[in-house]
């Protein structure tokens, strides 16, 4: 069976993080992707073009030099019959390589062209560096994360980049590939980081305006200040995560741990929570975290044993869904999400990226239909 993206070809100007993740998706869903990295450009990251460049996988990778007149001829033949475009430099980048949209849109009228970066393509920082962190500080969702009394914690860089960035950027491609089927048009699509991290926060900015998290970090419900939804160390110095919003679900988790209801009866009296936390700290460090997740295996408690890098792909519920594959050696998280007729497959491990002028470059520039004539003028502008 092929993916649901199957028949869609997409162009992609690779760069860092949150594009290559973007094109990712759309590729584990089936569509044809093909990486251009620049000419003789070394990689910003050591393990980037290697077996473990994971965002890079199931995609063929070519050198182009796009300064050159024959590398953006090759170029625009590719992107001439591909259905949509991902870059993710900063604004005005593309335009100086004469691969802007207003250029490509003109040599083809329905592709769409996505654009990745993290402040967006207008407004007064739009061309200044960023990373993950500099976006959520920005956003109010760094402050809002970790522990009360003590610093931002850093989600990794899952928030930023992959969440409000590549995840977005993949979205708005498929929206506009929907909408270019019925109006024959393309478009730019602009996702930036910044704006992604806001849409993600929208349940909280409703919760602040109803008065439903007026506290600061590490005071409210979800962000570890309620006793019933937070993390616990254990006697083994691992940890448990218990999420008992629900009243029975609460009412189940304290039956379970050997303590009484009545001593915890305001679940919802905020100022009880750091008392109410300091038993159930207590009663948690008693026992390992195993010894907590068997007590909890199966139940409608909302409690899981905190699992590392290495336990997490070896877990019983993600083996039943395979929700970790291994490819040539390599583990890695499946694609996502699941479909019942066309479901995504990696089609193969990260490539390292082939020379546009060599053989393997010139046939996979065949396979996407470039004119033999502009192969040539690769081949010959590279032995010049």
């Amino acid at each position: 069976m092929n993916g649901p993206l199957t028949g869609v070809r997409i162009v992609e100007m690779v760069g860092l993080g949150p594009g290559p993740f973007a094109a990712m998706m759309l590729a584990d869903m089936g569509a044809d992707v093909i990486r251009i990295h620049p000419k003789n450009a070394r990689p910003a990251l050591s393990f980037l073009n290697g077996p473990y460049d994971l965002l890079a996988r199931g995609r063929p990778s070519i050198a182009i030099d796009a300064k050159s007149e024959a590398g953006r001829e090759a170029l625009f033949a590719l992107i001439g019959g591909a259905d949509a475009l991902i870059e993710g430099f900063r604004p005005g980048v593309m335009e100086r390589l004469g691969l802007g949209p207003d250029v490509v849109l003109a040599h083809n009228p329905r592709l769409v062209y996505g654009r990745m970066t993290g402040w967006g393509q207008t407004g007064r920082l739009a061309k200044t560096a960023g990373h993950d962190i500099n976006y959520l500080a920005l956003t109010g969702a760094l402050n809002a994360i970790g522990a009360q009394g003590g610093p931002p914690a850093i989600p990794l860089n899952l928030v930023a980049d992959l969440g409000g960035g590549g995840m977005y950027l993949a979205f708005g491609v498929v929206c506009a590939l929907l909408e270019a089927r019925g109006s024959g048009q393309g478009q730019v699509v602009d996702a930036a980081m910044v704006d992604g991290v806001a849409a993600l926060s929208a349940m909280i900015f409703g919760m602040r305006q109803a008065g439903l998290w007026s506290g600061g970090r590490g005071e409210n419900q979800l962000d570890g200040g309620a006793h019933y939804y937070g993390v616990y160390e254990c006697a083994d110095g691992k940890w448990l995560s218990i999420g008992a919003i629900e009243p029975q679900f609460y009412a189940k988790f304290l039956e379970l741990a050997g303590l009484r209801i009545e001593d915890f009866a305001e679940q919802d009296n905020q100022e009880l929570w750091p008392v109410y936390r300091e038993k159930i700290a207590a009663c948690i460090r008693e026992k390992t975290r195993d010894e907590w997740a068997a007590i909890y295996d199966g139940t409608d408690c909302c409690v899981a044993p905190v699992l590392d890098w290495e336990e997490a792909p070896a877990y019983p519920h993600y083996r039943d869904r395979e929700t970790f594959v291994e490819i040539e050696g390599v583990t890695q998280p499946a694609p996502a999400p699941r479909f019942s007729r066309t479901p995504g497959r990696v089609s193969g491990p990260p490539s390292r990226p082939v020379d546009g002028a060599g053989p393997e470059g010139e046939e996979l520039l065949r396979r996407w239909g470039v004119p033999e004539e502009r192969i040539a003028a690769l081949r010959e502008n590279a032995g010049a």
